[in-house]
């Protein structure tokens, strides 16, 4: 993320590219701990973090759609324990 204003006729767009590169991670990584712990935030966190990265075209777009895939998994995943326990929520 740059501070500044870029140097007028420069129209660099590698720094974009890279934050959806690290948006596509990290829903990667939040989906993934979200299966264990804290999917109530973690799943939406991952979801919303992957969509933006494919909308700003990420060159990781597998990450991406696995990290969309692995936060949807943790609401299912939620959802699911909720219904066998009878409560709002859930533990191991």
């Amino acid at each position: 993320m740059h501070l500044t204003a870029p140097a007028a006729g420069r129209t660099d767009i590698r720094p974009r590219t890279r934050d959806a590169d690290g948006m596509a991670v990290a829903s990667f990584i939040l989906g993934l701990l979200g299966l264990l712990v804290l999917n109530l935030f973690l799943g939406p966190i991952a979801i919303v973090l992957a969509v933006v990265a494919l909308w700003r075209d990420t060159a990781r777009p597998g990450r991406a759609y696995l990290g969309l895939a692995l936060g949807i998994a943790d609401l299912v995943v939620l959802v699911t324990a909720m219904e066998m326990s009878g409560t709002v929520s859930w533990s191991l």
